[in-house]
């Protein structure tokens, strides 16, 4: 295949130049594809959403909660976790994500307390619960906040 045979697939390419209402042979004649009477057959049909002045669906449902604005999502990893790392390794956001333990850091990555931590790590992240801080100290690892 070159650069000089590449073309649009069959049927996914219409011509703008389409002319209609220009009678029964063109094969849209008559009506111009808008059907039969109606406002929608009509010039100035209702912009979209709109339900013939019935009460819309986006009004409708009711608005519910807040989301503050300055608020952060922080990502939040168990210690049992970690032990996917070298004993005496360091580990930081660009080892998380290099190892697929987190995908996206967002605003930033906390360590929380759940499971049981068997290797001595250099944790560096943005935060740590304290249950966290404890069960890396307790093997002789450091926690530090970045």
């Amino acid at each position: 295949m070159n650069l000089s045979e590449l073309r649009p697939a069959d049927g996914s390419k219409h011509n703008d130049n389409f002319r209609r209402g220009r009678g029964h042979g063109s094969g849209n004649g008559k009506t111009a594809g808008k059907g039969h009477k109606g406002q929608k057959a009509r010039s100035g049909a209702p912009r979209p959403g709109f339900e013939g002045g019935q009460m819309p669906l986006y009004r409708r449902l009711p608005k519910r909660g807040f989301t503050c604005p300055s608020s952060k999502e922080i990502v939040g990893i168990n210690v049992d976790v970690l032990n996917r790392f070298e004993d005496g390794a360091e580990v930081t956001i660009d080892s998380l994500l290099e190892t697929g333990i987190i995908k996206n850091p967002k605003d930033g990555v906390k360590i929380l307390g759940n499971g049981e931590l068997t290797k001595k790590l250099t944790v560096k992240v943005n935060a740590f619960s304290a249950g966290a801080v404890e069960k890396i100290e307790a093997l002789g690892g450091k926690a530090e906040v970045i």
